[in-house]
């Protein structure tokens, strides 16, 4: 595993000590879940944003809506 420096306020430090607590075996344990968790709540964020964008979209494209409405036609609904 690759190593990283980085600066903590206080509160955070404190936080981070606080790891068993919370079921961690360590800090870095801790951390790497933390960061996965937030990596994930902005790919969410981000696919929320394109599909508030394609649905935009759809509703000024006739031509999409019928491309769509042909291709899920005859599926079970």
């Amino acid at each position: 595993m690759l190593q990283a420096k980085f600066s903590l306020k206080e509160a955070q430090s404190q936080f981070l000590n606080n790891f068993k607590k919370y079921g961690f075996k360590d800090k870095s344990a801790m951390l790497r879940t933390a960061i996965d968790h937030y990596k994930y709540k902005l790919e969410i964020e981000n696919l929320k944003k394109y599909a508030d964008l394609y649905s935009e979209i759809y509703l000024e494209d006739d031509d999409l809506k019928e491309l769509t409405e042909t291709a899920v036609s005859g599926w079970p609904e």
